[in-house]
């Protein structure tokens, strides 16, 4: 019986301690970020955006990707995403400068943030427009699929900002190639 009570004294207070947390604690940007733990490829899981009437086109992407190399220990990053939308890949490649949580284009088109996320192999960021008056959130992971309570964080963590409910991606809808092999050249 004493096992019983201890293990919902234990449940309580996890729930309780979820509950507790506040909009700032679900949208505190990381701390610092080293660009070696960026390195590889990352899945777009899910994500939204501020404004509802670009969510269709956002909907159809088939798969996404990013991807960061950094070959120095220099703050500047490549940055490379993928876009299979019906059946058509997109390349893009830029490069960023890292400081802190944040990262700014060298373009100058926008700027990111890194918000923390209790997802272990996950990356959650925050894109603000160039304007300031578009933001995109999106949640990507080395996995394809998420457990339900990672989603759930996710979720509330989008519904902090008011954004629409995001859009998650089927895990089963294939990606882009990288970019350069021969399927990709076919694109």
């Amino acid at each position: 019986m004493f096992a019983v009570h201890v293990l919902l004294l234990f449940s309580l207070a996890h729930l309780s301690h979820s509950a507790l947390q506040t909009c700032g604690d679900l949208l505190r940007p990381l701390n610092q970020l080293h660009p070696r733990s960026l390195e590889g490829d990352w899945a777009l899981v899910a994500g939204t955006l501020s404004q509802l009437s670009l969510m269709e086109d956002f909907s159809q992407r088939g798969g996404a990707t990013v991807s960061f190399s950094n070959n120095t220990d220099s703050i500047t990053v490549t940055f490379k995403r993928s876009i299979n939308s019906k059946n058509n890949c997109y390349y893009q490649s830029y490069n960023i400068s890292l400081e802190g949580s944040s990262f700014t284009f060298d373009d100058g088109s926008s700027n990111a943030t890194f918000i923390h996320t209790s997802c272990p192999d996950c990356i959650l960021i925050s894109f603000n427009g160039e304007s300031g008056d578009l933001l995109y959130f999106y949640l990507f992971s080395r996995r394809r699929q998420l457990e339900e309570k990672e989603m759930e964080e996710f979720r509330r963590q989008v519904g902090c900002l008011k954004m629409p409910p995001p859009f998650v991606m089927n895990p089963a809808n294939e990606l882009c190639p990288e970019e350069g092999t021969s399927e990709a050249a076919l694109e």
